[in-house]
This record gives structure tokens, C-alpha cells and sequence, in this order.
């Protein structure tokens, strides 16, 4: 272990934790990095950069920096949540036989591409609700939700405003995360209901309609500003448009 390191800490599995609004037990601890610019980051630059100071000061940081020690100390009693969705088979394996490779038509339409790629996915055991409540940390996938839109499960409204509320959550105490720098409520509604109509009418665009993707912040997405990850950028470039893939993914009816 050392003289010097902190003594390590096991984590519940989720399912152990209580969670609900009236509980104090939290999963991760949130921690805030220091926000430094200009002469005081310069200093502080300087003082990494010397050899004995510079070593100390590291320490000091990383000793204090929580991601640290989840990463170094922590043991997280519970299965890892990212596994493959298809299993591996044998023709995975080895060389795909010719018939098997479908190629996607560029010049259809960015519904017609989206429709043509969904035919490509392994068909997987399909899931009701319930199934989907019941699975501890089950990653929705693109066919899930259409698939729940189109039997009326559930809505894209239902899920959009299941969405914004659980953003409004993370930006609160006592785990203010902040996952979304920029959301706008009210469009993200409007454009839920929209898809919500198109399921009811029995027309949706394609498999991509009502489900919800996030944008990073250095591809344009109006109303949104462009950052790229500063706080500057976007005052000097502002965002008055989409980026082809963001008009794709709208005319597909992707709520954005």
C-alpha cells in the first residue's frame, strides 16, 4: 500500500444504492477541477514546469483530484457496462462470404440510407418495456426506440421529457455534473412532438425519428453556439447554421 497513499475504496454495485429523492447515499463524489487563465495560469505553469517544486505540486494535485483515485484506488464491485450487443460467430471470425456485404446506395436519401443500414444490424431477441425497466444498465439502441415508438410503448415526447428533466437533475445538487453545456428545453419538446405526431399518423421518416443524439460542441447546430470545448470561440464564430451531418440527422427526424 505505502506510507503515503490513501486507503482504497469499494463501491456498491448500483443496484445496492439507493437513489431516489429522498436519500442521502450519492454513487460518485463530484469533484471540481480549480479554473485558472491568464498571469495566474502562467505561474502556475511555471511551477509544474520546475523539477523539485514542480514534482511536489503534481502530488499535491493528484492526491486531491478524485478521478485520481477512483482510477488508482477505488474497486468497483459490479460488472463492466460496455459489452458487445451481438454475439461473436463463427463467420465473424473469419472472412465475410461475398453475398453477406451489403453496400448502403449514396445517392438515396438520408432516410433511405438510415432504413437501408437498419437491415444491415444482426437481429437481436427483441425486448418489451418491462424487459428494457427490469435491465440494470441497459443501453437503449436505435431499434429499441423505434421499435417502442412504433408499438406506442412509449413516445418520443414521454421520453424527451424524461430527458430533460434527468439533464436538470445532473446540473443540481448535490451531483451538479452538468453532462450538456447547452440544451434548450422548449425545442427539444417542439421537436418531440412533432416525431410524436408523425408515430400517431403512422408515417415516421425513418428509424431515426424521435430518438435523441447529442451534438458535440465544435460541429454546428443551430440554435446552439459553437465552443469547441472554450468559452471564446463562438464569439468569434458565431453558429448560423447545421453542419451537413446535423441537417442529415434532422431530416431524419432525429431530435437533436
Amino acid at each position: 500500500m505505502g506510507l503515503l497513499r490513501d486507503a482504497g475504496v469499494v463501491y456498491k454495485p448500483v443496484e445496492q444504492i439507493d437513489l431516489g429523492p429522498c436519500s442521502n447515499e450519492s454513487y460518485f463524489k463530484a469533484d471540481k477541477a480549480p479554473r485558472m487563465a491568464g498571469f495566474l495560469l502562467k505561474i502556475f505553469a511555471w511551477f509544474l514546469e520546475s523539477r523539485i517544486i514542480g514534482a511536489l505540486l503534481l502530488y499535491i494535485v493528484k492526491k486531491n483530484n478524485q478521478v485520481h483515485k477512483l482510477v488508482s484506488n477505488a474497486t468497483l464491485e459490479e460488472p463492466p457496462m460496455f459489452v458487445p450487443l451481438h454475439p461473436i460467430t463463427d463467420c465473424i471470425k473469419t472472412d465475410l462470404n461475398q453475398q453477406e456485404v451489403k453496400q448502403i446506395d449514396s445517392d438515396a436519401s438520408p432516410p433511405e440510407r438510415v432504413q437501408q443500414a437498419i437491415k444491415c444490424i444482426p437481429v437481436t431477441s427483441e425486448k418489451s418495456l418491462d424487459d428494457l425497466k427490469s435491465s440494470c444498465f441497459w443501453r437503449w439502441t436505435i431499434a429499441d426506440y423505434s421499435r417502442a415508438y412504433s408499438t406506442g410503448e412509449i413516445t418520443p415526447l414521454r421520453v424527451a421529457e424524461h430527458f430533460i428533466n434527468a439533464v436538470r437533475e445532473s446540473c443540481s445538487p448535490p451531483l451538479p455534473m452538468s453532462f450538456f453545456i447547452n440544451s434548450d428545453a422548449e425545442d427539444i419538446l417542439r421537436q418531440a412532438t412533432e416525431s410524436t405526431l408523425r408515430y400517431e399518423r403512422g408515417n415516421p421518416i425513418s428509424a431515426l425519428d424521435g430518438v435523441l443524439i447529442a451534438i458535440k460542441d465544435e460541429i454546428d447546430c443551430y440554435p446552439y453556439p459553437t465552443t469547441g470545448g472554450t468559452k471564446w470561440l463562438h464569439k468569434f464564430r458565431p453558429c448560423t447554421g447545421d453542419a451537413c451531418c446535423v441537417m442529415r440527422l434532422r431530416s431524419c427526424g432525429a431530435i437533436l
